[in-house]
């Protein structure tokens, strides 16, 4: 029999390697606030886990009033921290340390100077109390000092009393929005002292409905009396086995990547935001378990998958979405008006290289369809010496083709078809993704009109090749029109004999007609004979050239639309992806 075993999932490395790749593959797409938070917790993740992992940094901090001095004193068992009625008392944060050996670099990465010795206590050996100034104080770098170490430290221990535990601020700016770190969180109502038995029960069992208001339900609440030491004992054990399972600080990291991620997320709830600028997750948005404390620094992470076997194909774009562009971008480029000329250019050309010697001259003054639209430097490339006309030949294209400029109408159609292109891409995608992957596909639009006249002038030069058999009928022509010119040749020497009376020399004959009569009819037959068959030739060879030329250039465009269009989308989809499976693996449990 089997041992069924729950899969492990990622180590904490793993998770914040993710988040920062998240973070990278996501700026310049997201909002700044988000992207910069995520990197801020994959830096604080590396930081505290080069510091003392033997060391739990516990705060205690609430409103002014509540007794954090007192309670920071009753579990130190020294008088550390100032208490007074004037208030604020605490002005800076300051630390009380069980066991302080290694605990200096933590401390100095924490920013807080004021340290004491606690009282000996084994089950508190590692830990490291701070009393932080009130949450609520009337000065303002009092309560920064407060958002800023609730950001850093490993455990939060909120003090609250029966008069002020509703206080909006209290919910509204911190544990509403840290409701994904409840594992690394405590309540502690303190003065419970003040309140008879049942009115203390009642206070609790509200605290706690509040709680669960807030996403915090299943955090522990202890009543507690500071001054006359009730409840200290429990929340001395629960703070003792905290630190003896060494697991907050990957906790409350876990629990940071887990926020962070959510908020890069676009597809996830709205975030909203409190008055101190820290995320408010959605309630399902949650670390459920602590993430097991990691063994090594954090960046050192397993590269993230991009797909379930390791393997990453590439991004496929829906079926069809480049044929709208392809077909209106041929339009514009002119391939119907090209593909014509191609096949007028070819009638035209074999009959110059076909036609009867004596009458093909005629052609020649007649344009080439393809010269005109300079899509025919190919013909002449090489003969005339023109640097333009060998480069065309090695099929190089020097400047632009004279094909008409696409008319506006033309230039809307390939317009809305980019537009198609990214709104087909974008769909179903988060908003700025979304409009990520329509900016790339306009991204090259500006050099789509040269990029396709570059296709077309350079497809097109094949269009301007020479069959072969053209060159066997242009010999055969010239031996008709030799043969025609030898029999022309021949009776005019008997004209001329016969004008000046002499003797006729003997005139060979094929059957009744004389032979040089023969060599005349016969060569100018087989001359028109050979020209009309080649016009034939070359409208039918005209035609499937013409479609074999449209093809080609429809082909060509295609690539470029491809290349300027569709990839950049392409690239923004895939970029997606790794985002996608970055984010959620910085949001997997561990």
């Amino acid at each position: 029999m089997k041992l069924l075993r729950r899969k492990e999932g990622p180590s904490l490395d793993t998770r914040v390697t993710a988040l920062l790749e998240a973070a990278t593959l996501g700026e310049g797409r997201l909002p700044e606030e988000p992207v910069a938070e995520a990197r801020a917790v994959a830096e604080r993740a590396g930081a505290r886990s080069g510091l003392s992992l033997d060391h739990t940094v516990a705060a205690l901090a609430g409103a002014t009033g509540s007794g954090k001095s007192s309670l920071y004193n009753a579990l130190a068992g020294h008088d550390l921290a100032t208490v007074g009625v004037t208030r604020p008392t605490t002005s800076t944060a300051q630390a009380a340390l069980w066991d302080g050996d290694g605990a200096g670099p933590l401390l100095d990465w924490l920013e807080v100077p004021q340290r004491h010795s606690a009282a000996p206590d084994q089950e508190l050996g590692g830990l490291v109390l701070l009393d932080l100034p009130d949450h609520d104080s009337i000065r303002l770098s009092h309560r920064l000092e407060v958002d800023r170490l609730v950001e850093l430290v490993d455990l939060l221990v909120w003090v609250v009393d029966p008069q002020k535990y509703a206080d909006a601020a209290l919910h509204e700016r911190y544990l509403r929005p840290l409701a994904g770190h409840r594992d690394v969180m405590l309540v502690v109502l303190n003065q419970v002292d003040r309140l008879p038995p049942a009115a203390a029960e009642r206070c609790v069992r509200d605290l706690r409905r509040l709680l669960e208001q807030d996403g915090l339900a299943g955090v522990p609440v202890l009543p507690v009396s500071a001054r006359t030491g009730a409840g200290l004992p429990e929340l001395r054990g629960l703070l003792g086995e905290r630190v003896a399972a060494r697991r907050s600080w990957s906790a409350r990291l876990a629990a940071d990547v887990t926020a962070a991620a959510t908020r890069l997320d676009g597809r996830a709830e709205p975030v909203a935001s409190s008055s101190n600028g820290r995320p408010e997750p959605a309630a399902s948005s949650s670390n459920g378990r602590p993430e097991p404390a990691a063994s090594s620094s954090i960046g050192r992470a397993e590269p993230v998958a991009s797909s379930s076997n390791g393997q990453a194909g590439p991004v496929a774009l829906p079926k069809g979405v480049g044929q709208g562009l392809t077909a209106a971008l041929a339009r514009a480029a002119g391939v119907p008006l090209v593909v014509e000329a191609v096949a007028k250019g070819h009638r035209h050309r074999a009959v110059v290289a076909t036609g009867w010697p004596v009458t093909r001259w005629v052609r020649r003054f007649r344009p080439d369809p393809l010269r005109r639209l300079r899509l025919g430097a190919a013909v002449t490339a090489g003969r005339r010496g023109r640097p333009e006309l060998e480069a065309a030949g090695r099929g190089e294209v020097v400047g632009r083709t004279s094909v008409p400029a696409a008319s506006a109408v033309q230039q809307a159609q390939v317009e809305t078809a980019i537009r198609d292109v990214g709104e087909s891409a974008a769909n179903g995608l988060p908003a700025p993704w979304g409009q990520a992957v329509r900016q790339a596909a306009r991204s090259h639009a500006a050099e789509l009109t040269d990029a396709v006249d570059r296709a077309v002038a350079t497809t097109s030069l094949d269009a301007t090749r020479r069959p072969r058999w053209w060159g066997a009928v242009n010999a055969l022509q010239w031996l008709a029109f030799a043969t025609l010119l030898a029999g022309a040749l021949w009776l005019g020497a008997l004209f001329g004999m016969d004008y000046l009376r002499l003797p006729q020399p003997p005139l060979p004959t094929a059957g009744p007609v004389p032979w040089p009569t023969v060599l005349l009819v016969g060569g100018a037959v087989a001359g028109v004979l050979l020209a009309l068959l080649s016009r034939l030739l070359a409208w039918l060879g005209g035609r499937r050239r013409a479609r074999r030329t449209g093809k080609a250039l429809r082909a060509a465009i295609a690539e470029v639309s491809g290349e300027l269009v569709l990839e950049p989308v392409r690239e923004e989809l895939d970029r997606h992806r790794r985002f996608t499976e970055a984010l959620s693996l910085a949001r997997a449990d561990g």
